[in-house]
């Protein structure tokens, strides 16, 4: 077996189905599994695969895992050499996946590698990331990106052949059995957001590499399987805490107050923006009341939700 795919779902079975389909449809070259890892949607999306897609292993929680756990029970039972971490709301292109695969089969020292994803409308997003820093929490990442194009990748800049990166985004990651083996799988302290990043920074450390194959396209309808909301960047928060703790215990109070600090700008910047507009901007009016939100549960101590 090639390809071992993993898709987490959640009440997402329009996404699932399509995704699925895609999947079909796009892949010729490689042999491949699917597993579907549901955490305990109520949605149907378990009986609309059973009765269209009778060959996808299903693995079904009880609970909502998050996305570490539940990609770990696919994990543990792969068949493939390489497993491909996928989104619900991925679609394939055709030979996007054979891209990734073959350029993993010829560069034994990768242990992960995405593609270039893409919005509904065929422009790129952002497909890569760079390891949180203080820098980048100082910084805003789209000024990094410009000024030091090299050291931070972005959608901006046209790659023809494969680069190195810090971290692929995990919509669509391709990543190496025998790395997996030497490193481990998904660190399950994270439920949702960073976990890659996580991942890319223990196999870099294990002497592996991570890249972009700007040849292989994946439409990715960012957002609509993870939400785009105040609980979403609060989850995305107490996953850079937890991602900081780990990898950065000695600094991590001084980053935490960084994004305090951020935050608080951001509040201020766009209370000012809702005054001198005389409060006639929903964008502006829609800023201010979630980073009040953002900067109220940090204040109260990020307590769960």
């Amino acid at each position: 077996m090639d390809v071992s795919i993993v898709i987490v779902n959640w009440n997402t079975k329009k996404l699932l189905l399509d995704c699925l389909a895609s999947i079909h449809g796009a892949i010729k070259g490689v042999s491949y599994e699917i597993f579907l890892v549901d955490n305990a949607s109520s949605d149907g999306s378990v009986a609309a695969v059973r009765v269209d897609y009778p060959d996808v292993i299903v693995i079904e929680n009880e609970s909502n895992l998050g996305f570490a756990a539940a990609n770990n029970k696919a994990l543990r039972q792969m068949n493939g050499q390489y497993a491909l971490l996928l989104n619900t709301d991925t679609i394939l292109t055709d030979g996007a996946i054979e891209k990734i695969h073959d350029y993993m089969v010829k560069h034994n020292d990768v242990a992960m590698a995405c593609g270039q994803l893409l919005n509904e409308d065929g422009s790129k997003q952002n497909s890569v990331a760079n390891f949180p820093s203080i820098l980048s929490l100082l910084c805003n990442e789209t000024i990094l990106r410009l000024i030091f194009p090299e050291k931070f990748p972005s959608k901006r800049q046209e790659y023809k052949d494969p680069i190195e990166v810090d971290s692929c985004i995990g919509a669509c990651l391709m990543v190496r059995k025998k790395a997996m083996d030497e490193v481990g799988l998904l660190d399950e302290r994270y439920f949702f957001f960073m976990e890659e990043t996580d991942w890319a920074l223990a196999m870099q450390k294990a002497g592996w590499r991570s890249c972009l194959v700007p040849d292989a396209r994946i439409f990715h309808l960012q957002g609509q399987s993870a939400g785009d909301n105040v609980k979403a960047r609060i989850m995305f928060y107490r996953s850079r805490y937890g991602y900081f703790r780990k990898w950065f215990p000695s600094c991590f109070l001084i980053l935490a107050a960084v994004v305090v600090f951020r935050l608080t700008l951001n509040f201020l910047l766009n209370f000012f923006g809702v005054i001198i507009t005389f409060g006639l901007y929903k964008g502006i009016r829609k800023r201010v009341k979630t980073y009040g939100q953002l900067l109220w549960w940090h204040l109260q101590g990020c307590p769960k939700i």
